[in-house]
Parts: structure tokens; sequence; C-alpha cells
């Protein structure tokens, strides 16, 4: 008798349904061999990174601020809530501490609400193939990576805990707002720790996971409320609250606290300048990444600078008068506060007062000594009478800018300057940037002119001729000749149209004569002063090949000018400033240090001993303190011996080059055109002003032996300063402002002269100096740190000057003197009183 159960008809059948019930799972093996390779190990799998914001921090471990796109706050799994995890498990996974990484209950629960055709409400992936899917995986949608997630998810669960599982996803599911986390979500949501939130907070986040932009409270309120309450619902329903707990959630608002998430730095020029370098070179990502930048910035200098420079501005800008209202009848909400300067609509003007409301609604009274200054502004040489009422100065419905004193018990009346500023500083042994401010405001102008700003550095750069002509064997005392000269049609004259006949080289310094510089240019050739500019720091294709280079036609940044002007500061080495000291990642790994070239190695242990607390002498106390020449450098060669894991900067000038240098620009604010840095009450300083024609550029360069300070002041789009602007005038101020305060309680430092240095090597060509350069690389972000210089002039003839007229040569120095008219040559040199005069004229 036949078997019905296997007929010919149903045989193949169930010959069929047996092969796929066994090729299920052995494609589900084979697909597991072949994927199980390219999973991750445990030990990425544990140390997955989070989406951290990198931190900047200044030298003396500071923070100045943090950048990142994301917000992520990684949390340990015991600072959660016990209520916050039951949300979770209500809204995503609630067999989660049952399965194994796969939930078959799940996943059927959400097919059944997507055949009833209800809102699904719950996901078929557990907590741990979220995991899987968020850390690990791409956000395509294919089979392989579907059962990629799988298997990741059954290997997490094979090697975590439950715990650290569930930490790993609240740490890193996206819930909107670039909020990566929970505590992330909770800070940007309502502006809270997780421990300060409700229950109908907690429950409102963990809604967010399954769709971040459909019930987002912000943009979609009303679903928002609907999934909240839903995963209340079910809190309640699993045994995870009561019904006094549920009735209470429900029925509170959403209550939304959003905070201003705008970046924020305590120095933004410096922040955004290191924020930029580090995508450069780690790439975009970095910014998520979690790194700790070290700068070497000193945040008490970084302050000063940052003070001087803004003080400095208006200080020049009240000089010139009261331009009028920013705006009229216009909403405040357009206008931001910066530089402490609030904006406000005025309501009322009285006779010697006005009151203005603020931007949070608090009105305010000023009185007249707080707008007695705003003498109207006719040009850049000129401002009309004094005020005698308000409503000369201010009408209804203007727009102002107000300032409050320390107390906030007064107020005044400001204006933002429209003049520009920088003010960079660094360590001459080394080149680390100290400070750096790039304008009078980074939220003014984001234009970095440290760094970026190419001008002319007017008679700032005559040091630079000077010190090569003590390099061909003049010496501070040589007589040379201020009497006019004429180079094919060009004449260049001193500024104060005078010439004196035959001085010291030190008195034609610190007078600032051109004529004696283009001699000096002269003398030396134009050749060898150009290869010596470009040792100083200029860039090649920004120095023309004629004698205008001696009165500072050249294109120039204040950082290159720094670099300059530290050779004069350390005894003549070429220094390379850096601004990033290290770089870790968020576990604490050094990916980069700075390996910078140091003047004097043995000076670094003055650093060392400050860190261990050591009070005694230095080397570096030895070299710069003492004034016995023949003890100072073989105290330095005994120290330099224990120093040899730090590179030797190279030599550019003689010691005693850079030692006379020194003092004659020390000169320069002993009896000088920069007389008014007296102010700053030390005797180690020196420096130079400088002044570009028709007061375009005022600059002051200076330093002691620590520490080299550039200021330049000046439009960005250039235009005369106006009468009298010279370099001690609008740019001196601010260096002295800031050295007083950056110098103040720092031991005297000087430069001295090493008699057992090496000179330079006079031989080697340019080119052989890059290669030398490059063969001396230090790691990534040691390039330069300005932007491309712009196409050199090619108006100024490279020969003869035959095409330049009469006064084109004429670069007024900072300084000195009225529009005196021009007077015969003195043939011999002026009388004690008479320089005496010459140099009050300057002040």
């Amino acid at each position: 008798m036949k078997n019905p159960y296997f007929s010919g008809r149903t045989y193949p059948l169930f010959l069929l349904i047996l092969i796929i019930i066994l090729a299920i799972p052995v494609g589900f093996y084979g697909m597991y061999l072949y994927i199980a390779p390219s999973l991750p190990d445990m030990s990425s799998i544990k140390k997955a990174p989070l989406l951290k914001p990198i931190q900047i921090y200044t030298s003396d471990n500071q923070l100045i601020g943090e950048y990142g796109g994301r917000l992520s706050v990684p949390v340990e799994y015991k600072q959660i809530p016990p209520q916050f995890i039951h949300a979770f498990l209500a809204a995503e996974d609630s067999s989660f501490f049952e399965h194994s990484g796969i939930s078959l209950k799940g996943l059927g629960r959400a097919v059944s609400e997507s055949i009833s055709g209800s809102d699904v409400q719950t996901g078929g992936s557990t907590i741990t193939m979220q995991v899987a899917k968020n850390y690990y995986l791409s956000p395509e949608r294919t089979l392989k990576r579907k059962l990629t997630e799988v298997f990741l998810a059954r290997k997490l669960e094979q090697n975590l805990s439950k715990e650290e599982i569930l930490s790993l996803y609240v740490n890193k599911i996206f819930l909107g707002k670039n909020a990566y986390g929970i505590a992330a979500a909770a800070k940007i949501y309502y502006n809270k720790n997780l421990t300060q939130l409700s229950l109908a907070q907690m429950a409102m986040i963990a809604g967010l996971p399954k769709a971040p932009s459909k019930y987002n409270p912000v943009a979609n309120p009303e679903r928002a409320l609907e999934r909240r309450n839903w995963i209340l619902g079910r809190m309640l329903q699993l045994g995870y609250i009561n019904q006094h707990e549920y009735q209470i959630a429900v029925a509170e608002p959403l209550n939304l606290d959003m905070p201003d998430r705008g970046v924020t730095t305590q120095f933004p020029y410096i922040g955004e300048l290191v924020r930029s370098e580090i995508v450069d070179k780690f790439g975009p990502q970095a910014v998520d990444a979690g790194f700790k930048i070290y700068t070497t910035i000193n945040s008490k200098r970084q302050a000063y600078a940052e003070e001087a420079v803004q003080d400095g501005l208006e200080e020049y800008d009240r000089r010139h008068g009261w331009r009028g209202a920013e705006a009229h009848d216009q909403p405040l909400s357009q206008f931001s506060t910066y530089a402490n300067a609030y904006p406000a609509k005025v309501l009322e003007v009285n006779q010697t007062t006005f009151v203005a409301e603020l931007k949070d609604g608090k009105k305010v009274t000023i009185p007249w000594e707080g707008m007695v200054w705003a003498k109207p502004y006719h040009n850049a040489n000129s401002v009309g009478p004094a005020p005698t009422k308000a409503s000369q100065i201010v009408k209804v419905n203007d727009i102002v800018r107000l300032r409050p004193n320390t107390a906030q018990t007064a107020w005044s009346l400001v204006q933002i300057p429209k003049v520009q500023g920088q003010l960079i500083a660094i360590n001459p042994n080394n080149g680390a940037v100290e400070a750096m401010v790039g304008g009078y405001s980074y939220y003014q102008s984001t234009f970095n002119r440290a760094l970026q700003g190419w001008r002319q550095p007017g008679s700032t750069i005559k040091p630079f001729i000077y010190a090569l002509a003590l390099e061909r064997g003049m010496t501070p005392n040589t007589m040379v000749d201020d009497d006019p000269i004429t180079i094919g049609k060009w004449s260049p004259k001193n500024a104060d149209g005078r010439f004196l006949g035959m001085i010291p080289l030190r008195t034609a310094l610190y007078l600032s004569r051109n004529t004696v510089s283009v001699r000096l240019l002269q003398s030396v050739g134009i050749e060898r002063a150009r290869q010596l500019l470009m040792d100083f720091g200029l860039q090649e294709n920004q120095i023309p090949r004629n004698y205008t280079i001696a009165l500072g036609t050249p294109q120039v940044l204040p950082i290159q000018m720094a670099t300059g002007y530290a050779a004069f500061a350390n005894g003549g080495y070429r220094v390379e400033p850096f601004f990033i000291d290290h770089v870790d990642d968020a576990y604490g790994k050094t990916l980069y240090r700075a390996n910078p070239d140091y003047a004097c190695i043995p000076c670094i242990n003055e650093d060392t001993a400050k860190k261990s607390g050591q009070v005694s002498s230095t080397p570096d106390d030895e070299a710069f303190l003492t004034h016995d020449k023949n003890t100072a450098a073989p105290k330095l060669k005994e120290a330099d011996q224990n120093k040899s894991d730090y590179r030797q900067a190279q030599r550019i000038i003689k010691s005693s080059s850079a030692y006379d240098m020194a003092n004659i620009l020390h000169d320069v604010i002993q009896i000088g055109t920069g007389r008014a840095a007296l102010s700053v009450g030390r005797e180690d300083l020196g420096g130079k002003t400088g002044t570009t024609n028709d007061a375009r550029d005022a600059w002051f360069s200076g330093f002691n032996g620590k520490l080299v300070t550039i200021t330049w002041v000046g439009f960005d789009q250039p235009t005369t300063l106006g009468k009298r602007e010279y370099g001690g005038v609008a740019a001196l101020p601010i260096w002295a402002n800031f050295m007083k305060n950056a110098l103040n309680g720092t031991p005297y430092s000087w430069v001295t002269f090493d008699k057992n240095a090496t000179d330079p090597d006079l031989h080697i060509t340019p080119q052989q100096r890059l290669a030398q350069s490059e063969d001396r690389a230090s790691p990534p972000m040691a390039h330069p740190i300005y932007r491309p210089a712009p196409p050199p002039k090619t108006n100024i003839s490279n020969k003869d000057f035959g095409g330049l007229p009469e006064d084109s040569g004429l670069i007024p120095d900072d300084n000195e003197s009225n529009n005196a008219a021009n007077k015969e040559k003195t043939a011999s040199p002026p009388k004690k009183d008479d320089l005496e005069q010459l140099i009050n004229q300057v002040q």
C-alpha cells in the first residue's frame, strides 16, 4: 500500500522545502565566513571614537575655546539616571537585557505595526544592532550591510556586557541639532546635565533616535509631544513608572531652553588660526575628533595685547572725531555686541544728556562727560569744534554704541574705529608666538593682519640695512654722510627736509636719516642687501632690485618683521615663528610636537628650572644678565654640551653686529624717535619707529632679550592716517602699553656680545640656504603660517630710477617734524641743542 504523504506530487515539494530549510543556515554560515574577517576587533570596538570638539589651550593651560560642528559629551553608565535607561528601553528595545543581540520579538512587533497601518513607534533593530550600525557601519541599505550588522551585534554581545553596550549607545546616538549622545542632547535642548532632567524631558530625548527630524521638538513640537507621551505610556505599561508619575509627566509642556551654541572663544584670532591649521593638516573630521591643541600663547600676554590694540585704536579714533550714529531707526537685533561696545537706540535727547535703550530693554542715561569728546569728524586732518549740547551729537532713534564702566554704574558714548591695527609678540630664542592680535575685533573683521596684512614697513626696515653695514666693518661711531644724494632722477630727502652733514652711524639711525640709509645701501650693494633681507625673513619677490628698499618699499608681514628683529634680540640668529606646541588626540596620545631651532640652547634651562620650582641661577641668567663678555661665552659653551637634543638656530649676522644694532636701537628709545617708549619704565628696550608715504602705515618694532613685539596701525584700504600720525604717535603707544604689562615683574634682559661666536657663512647662496632649511625642516605645521604675498609691484625702475617722480623716494619716517622749509646742508655735525630740538619735534 502506497503512503499518501509521499505521492508523486508531494515528494518533490517536500524535498524542495527540506533543501530551503537546510540552505538558509548553510548560506547564513557561509555569509558569516565571508564577512567575519572584516568585522572590527574588540580593541577598536572598546575604543570607538566619540564626537568631541577640539579644545585649544594656551601655554599656561588656559582654555582658549572649543571648535566643532557636533556636540558630544561622553558619560559613563553609572552616571545615567535609571529612568533615562528605562525610557530608552521602552522606546527602542524593551527586551534588551534578555536577548543576545537580535530580537525576533521586536522585529515581529515592528512588522505587525507596519502591516496594520499604524504609525510605527518601535524599530526592528535592537540597541545592540544600532550600536553596530552607528559606530562601525556605513549608512547604505544592502543585504550585506544588514547581515554585517547582525553578525557584529552578536560579536558585541559575546565580548561586551550589557552595560558597556548601553554606554556606547547613549554616547553616540544622533539626537538632532548636532547633538550626539544623551548628555549633549540634554545640554542643547534643555541646557541641563543628566541629573537635572525631568522624567518628561528624558522621555522626549529617548524618542529622538527613531527619527531625529520628524520628532524634533524644535521643528515639530506636536509630533515630539506625541512621541514622548507614547514612550511614557510604554514605561507605565512595562512597570518602569507608576500612574502618578505618568500623569505628572504627560501634563508637562516641552519647556525647551536652548542656549546659544555660537562658537565662543576667549582669543578668537588665535582660535581660528589653530582651527584652520588643524583642519588643513588632519582633515575636516579633526574638529570632531577631540584633539587637545596646546599653543605657545601666554594667556596674560595675549589679554594685554588685546587690550593694548583696542585702546590704541580707540585713542587714535577719538583724536579724529565723531563720525555720527552707526545707523538710524533700525532694529537693535541687527547689531551685535563686541569689544565691550553695546548697541543702543536713542530714546530721548536732553541739553547735556541722552537716554538710550539696550538690546535687553534696559534704559541708560549718558551724562555729558561720557560724550564731550565727540567733536565732529571732518577728514583725516581736521575735526570740528567741541560740542556744546547733546543734540549736536545724537538724535532720537539713532543707533549708537555705549560702554559701561567696570561697575556698570555709568555709561559713555563710543564708536567702532574704522582704522585697524595688529600686534604680534614672539620669543626671540625659538620663535614661539606668545601673543597675537589680528585687528580691532575678530567679530568686526576676521582678517588677521599679523599674518595676512602685506604692507610697506617704512623706516622699520632701516636696521636691516644698517646691520649689513656693520657686517661690512663699520661701527656705531663710523661717520656717515647725511648730505643730498641723487640717483638718476631720484633724490631722496629726509622727513624734516634737513641735512645734517657728517654724523655718526648711530645718530643717523636713531634720527632715521633717509639719505644715510640710501648711501649705506650703495656701499654694500643691492643684491647682498636683498640676500640679508631674506635671511631676516622677508620674501624674495617682494624686495625690489633698487635703492628704494633702504626706505621701506618691500612688502612685508608683521610676523616677518618679528622674525627679523628677533635676530637683534637673540644675538644674530634666525628663528622661525610657530604657534602650536603640541597636539594630543582624544586619548592623550601626542600626535605632533614642535621642534623649533633655538638661538640660545642653554637658555632652555631657565624654563626647566621654573617648572621644577628651582630659583637658582641658570645659564640663561648668566648669558643675558652678565656684562662680563669674557665669562658669558664659556658658560654658554659649557651648558651647550648638556643640551645636544635641541637644534641650534642658523646664525645670519655676527654676534658683534647684533649687539651693536641692539644698542643703537636702545638709543632710539632713550634719545631718538622712540622716546615715548620710556613710559614702559625699563632700560632693556630697543626699537624703531616707521611711517610710510602720506602716513598710510605706522609701525613700531621693538624688543628686549626675551620678547620681540611688532605693532602696526593703518587702514585696510591704504589711505592717510592724518597729519602727525607717525609710527611714534599711532603705533608706539600700543607697543608701550603691551610691553609695560607683559614685562612687568620680569628681570632685566639684554643681548650680550659673544666673542667666541662663529661668523655666518657669507658665501652661501640663497638656493643653498633654502636647501639647508629644507634639510632641517621640522615636523608638519612648521611651515610659514602666513598667506602668499601679492604679486610684486613693477612700477619702479630697477636700473636708474629714471621713471620716478622727484619725491617718490621720500618715505616719511615716524616723525619727526612739521613740514619745515628745506634748509641748506650743514657742513659739520649739529650742536647738541640742535639735536634736542630735532628730537623734540618728533615727540
